[in-house]
């Protein structure tokens, strides 16, 4: 194969990877996700990372109700609605993660530096460790 045939292979296959990646950056824009409370009292819409999109009320159930009950309802509902839409953000989010990587946690936003990193530290010659002052049984 000649270099110019190779760098066009290359280079159509960033094209394809950066066209996956601007797919897979929409559809994460566009996730949403609804619940609504058991006795139908509220619905609650939310986007991409769980943010409020939308509050309603489909029947007048929440009229009859004291407002720290109503607050626990939406609440509740909320929640289940956010619980959701990160669902279907690790769903999403799963072909593409390293092996290891667990997509719920990415999703959720609870995914540590420390999950891309190896669980062995780099290794380091006894001058590196003599000169950073650690004996040669620390990391």
């Amino acid at each position: 194969m000649q270099l110019d045939d190779h760098v066009a292979k290359l280079f159509a296959e960033y094209e394809h990877e950066r066209s996956s990646l601007g797919e897979l950056q929409e559809r994460m824009r566009a996730l949403s996700a609804s619940a609504t409370s058991p006795r139908r009292e509220v619905t609650v819409t939310v986007g991409q990372s769980g943010v409020l999109t939308d509050l309603q009320f489909p029947t007048g159930a929440y009229k009859r109700m004291p407002p720290a009950e109503l607050s626990a309802v939406i609440l509740r509902t909320f929640l289940e609605a956010k619980d959701s839409v990160l669902a279907k953000a690790a769903e999403i989010l799963a072909p593409i993660v390293p092996a290891g990587i667990d997509p719920a946690k990415l999703a959720r936003g609870e995914a540590g530096v420390d999950m891309f990193l190896p669980e062995e530290g780099p290794r380091m010659t006894s001058e590196v460790r003599s000169m950073l002052g650690l004996t040669p049984d620390q990391p």
